[in-house]
């Protein structure tokens, strides 16, 4: 799949807004943490994928309703779904003035990790660019049957697509957070509450 940018100006996806809010001084230490360790900007996304991945529990995996859709704030309170958590990944890979984007997967609900129930529900990835490519990643955070990777050589997404399922794989790489992925996160209360509300397609 040609993954597409929604807007060829590369430095929309380094810019900071209200959601990826990566001059704020928590992301920013948090980055400056991260980078002690590595030797480049490949090391940094890494390490920064790996630290999302493993050290922010998924609030469905660890049964916490509260929902979070700032980068600061997931950093903060350690919680998120898949959306909040790729928001906190883009923010401190943008800290490190490396590019960063919002892709998106419309899978079967539950195969996501998203709560119970039919239907379809839109599962958020991040994609970061290296050598004038993208790469898909997926911090969602593993679990039993759940392996993802950070990998630039072929991807270790958490969950790929079936399309006998009508999965899909959407190939429009965004600047900013989907508006209607944002609306739902932004309107929940609590976790119960956005599993109805969020989007099952884009």
């Amino acid at each position: 799949m040609e993954l597409i940018q929604n807007t060829p100006d590369l430095s929309a996806y380094l810019a900071a807004d209200e959601v990826i809010d990566h001059h704020h001084p928590l992301v920013r230490e948090t980055a400056a943490r991260l980078a002690e360790g590595v030797v480049d900007s490949y090391g940094y996304a890494r390490a920064a994928y790996e630290f999302v991945r493993d050290t922010v529990p998924h609030s469905q995996d660890a049964g916490d309703p509260r929902v979070t859709w700032r980068a600061s704030d997931v950093l903060e309170l350690r919680t998120g779904i898949c959306h909040a958590k790729a928001h906190a990944l883009a923010a401190l890979l943008r800290a490190e003035d490396i590019p960063a984007a919002f892709c998106y997967q419309s899978l079967l609900h539950g195969d996501d990790g998203d709560g119970g129930g039919s239907g379809h529900v839109v599962h958020g990835l991040v994609a970061v660019r290296f050598n004038g490519a993208w790469h898909r990643q997926d911090c969602r955070g593993n679990k039993p049957g759940v392996d993802a990777r950070f990998s630039l050589d072929g991807e270790r997404l958490a969950f790929p697509v079936d399309p006998q399922s009508n999965e899909v794989d959407y190939p429009v790489l965004y600047a900013e957070p989907h508006p209607v992925v944002l609306s739902a996160l932004k309107a929940a209360p609590d976790r119960p509450y956005l599993w109805k509300t969020l989007p099952t397609a884009l």
